[in-house]
């Protein structure tokens, strides 16, 4: 007898009852090493409405380039006032902050340095399992040399990387579908 298997089913639309705390989306405390920074944007779906329900994760190393997780083994400082985690819900606009650091650069493939990013993944009704995207920093010089922006249609990779709306404040909106669709990665 072959055992039945449980059918597919949309993430959400319980993030803010379940998953929301309130601060998850200050990652920076006044005692944390580095740039301030401020990210705010808005989820959109493919005819450009807000999303109103979405759950947005950040991951990042701090800003001297280390992730604070058991397997990053490198010899940089942990910041122990930086954990490099933060969650937030969209509000009835699709809208969402952030408050961190700039992280510092990370190794990646051949152990080159990847330019500064933040990883980014979206939990949204509709969606059957999470999106994974990422946020570079405008007119950062290693942008030119990551491996893994180089992958990126150059016609899209303006999709990864926020713009400066004022100065401490970037803007990063991610569009799920449709014309200047947010690059997703497979991972």
């Amino acid at each position: 007898m072959r055992p039945l298997q449980t059918p597919s089913q949309t993430v959400g639309p319980f993030f803010k009852p379940a998953l929301i705390r309130a601060g998850q989306e200050s990652m920076a405390t006044p005692k944390t090493r580095g740039e301030r920074v401020t990210i705010d944007g808005r989820v959109l779906d493919g005819d450009s409405a807000a999303v109103s329900d979405a759950m947005i994760e950040l991951w990042q190393a701090n800003a001297d380039g280390r992730y604070d997780h058991p397997d990053d083994s490198q010899e940089k400082l942990l910041d122990p006032d930086f954990h490099g985690f933060g969650r937030a819900a969209t509000d009835e606009h699709g809208r969402f902050g952030f408050y961190t650091i700039k992280p510092g650069p990370v190794p990646g493939p051949g152990n080159l340095l990847q330019a500064p990013h933040i990883n980014v993944c979206i939990f949204a009704r509709g969606l059957l399992k999470r999106l994974v995207t990422r946020i570079y920093f405008p007119d950062e010089p290693l942008n030119i040399t990551d491996a893994v922006l180089k992958t990126v249609a150059p016609e899209r990779r303006s999709t990864l990387v926020a713009r400066i709306d004022q100065p401490g404040i970037l803007r990063f909106d991610i569009l799920l579908q449709g014309e200047n669709e947010t690059v997703f990665f497979d991972v």
